[in-house]
């Protein structure tokens, strides 16, 4: 990890170097993935069926895209009921803490006869992606269907890469059976992304494109927005330890390296105002290092985004850790809570010792789908708004359009909209 004093000049150099880790950056890859969104548009299943051979070396058809009821009781049957269990009780975690999320559509009804209000519906469908390849996330299926699930959305399918096998990885399919999918199609990437979004002969098109993955996944979600809605175009994962002298140096160590491992290009910062911390948190990576069966990714990840910011203040701390805007921040001083109500930008929260980050990628409930690379300035984590349209609702009475009539027409004489004037004034023509 690069250990720097945190100055304006250091911040804004830092800045720039976690913006390479953006999908703004993967030029070199859009040409591919143009290729990919258009050939699946273009030819539907022939394309996808194709290109699932050629990356994922599977052969897949109409008649086996589809996961089949027995592939799903396989997967529970194999996997240990305990694993099945936390499964089970995170479920309902996620579910509990998004029905809070839950609005009622509304209407306001005013003496002069005119009504407003608002109706909000669930979209029709939902797509989700989730990764396979060499590991498997069914925390990401949960996180990414359940939302949906709370919002009303009445159909919500999965697609997910199959093994050279053919096979889905059976905590994947288990996640997607306790979270509530109604349809699972073996198909991963770019290919998979533009089937869902254009729809194919097997894989129906959907509303809402959501979930994590790859160059080629995030490319492929920013090429279909429009023709889709989507969650964002997420970049590689990040946390941010903001930390003072109270801390533990092996908390702090070991909740920076749970990021780094995910990606080399994951980033890892602790900002403090305490050098005696720094120095400890370095000795602690140090320690732990030689345990872990991800060491080389880690210590790729630490090399080229990992950094110790040290401030003069707690203050300037603060400052620093908004502009960052990380993905995950973890607050660990002697007053969290109190450090949190000057916080403006992160995606999520953890506040205190025990409240390490992977208790919100797995367990706690709030979402683990949260916006990355500066954009927790302006995006928010995944919810049930997510998977809800809104539809403005308006009725006058005669004698409520009436009483403000005049007022309209003037606005829409200063636009030159003289058909909006038009519009308006015909209703009232002797």
């Amino acid at each position: 990890m690069k250990k720097i004093t945190l100055t304006e000049e250091t911040k804004q150099g830092l800045l720039q170097e976690l913006l390479k880790r953006s999908p703004e950056s993967y030029g070199s890859y859009e040409s591919i993935v143009q290729d990919i969104t258009k050939r699946v548009r273009r030819e539907g299943d022939q394309a996808l069926f194709s290109f699932t051979k050629q990356f994922d070396h599977c052969e897949i058809n109409a008649s086996n895209i589809l996961v089949a009821k027995d592939e799903i009781r396989e997967a529970l049957d194999v996997l240990e009921p305990d694993f099945l269990q936390v499964m089970e009780e995170a479920a309902a975690n996620i579910r509990a803490f998004h029905q809070k999320q839950l609005r009622s559509s509304w209407i306001d009804t005013k003496q002069d006869g005119s009504i407003l209000g608002q109706r909000i519906l669930p979209i029709a469908r939902a797509g989700v992606y989730v990764p396979g390849g060499k590991a498997a996330y069914p925390s990401s299926v949960l996180m990414n269907v359940i939302p949906a699930e709370v919002a009303g959305v009445p159909d919500i399918i999965m697609t997910t890469p199959p093994g050279a096998d053919g096979k889905i990885n059976p905590a994947t399919l288990a996640a997607a059976h306790i979270a509530g999918v109604d349809r699972i199609y073996k198909a991963g990437g770019a290919q998979a992304i533009a089937a869902m979004a254009f729809g194919t002969e097997s894989i129906p098109r959907v509303d809402k494109i959501t979930g994590p993955g790859n160059i080629f996944v995030a490319l492929a979600k920013r090429a279909v927005y429009g023709h889709v809605s989507i969650d964002s175009v997420a970049g590689p994962s990040e946390i941010l330890v903001l930390a003072d002298e109270s801390a533990n140096p092996r908390y702090v160590a070991a909740d920076l390296l749970s990021q780094a491992e995910h990606d080399e290009l994951a980033s890892a910062i602790l900002i403090t105002d305490s050098p005696q911390l720094a120095t400890q948190v370095e000795e602690a990576i140090a320690d732990f290092l030689p345990r872990l069966s991800r060491r080389d990714i880690i210590e790729k990840s630490l090399d080229n985004y990992g950094y110790i910011l040290l401030a003069d203040d707690m203050a300037e701390a603060i400052g620093a850790a908004n502009e960052i805007a990380s993905e995950h921040l973890e607050i660990l001083t002697a007053n969290p809570f109190e450090v949190m109500t000057k916080i403006q930008n992160a995606g999520a929260i953890f506040l205190g010792e025990h409240s390490c980050e992977p208790l919100g990628d797995y367990f706690a409930g709030p979402n683990h789908i949260l916006p990355t690379n500066g954009t927790a300035r302006f995006f928010s984590p995944l919810g049930v708004d997510d998977f809800i349209k809104k539809s403005s609702i308006i009725s006058y009475s005669g004698a409520a359009l009436e009483a403000v009539h005049d007022k309209i027409e003037l606005f829409a004489r200063k636009e030159g909209l003289t058909a909006h004037e038009n519009s308006i004034r015909v209703r009232f023509d002797a």
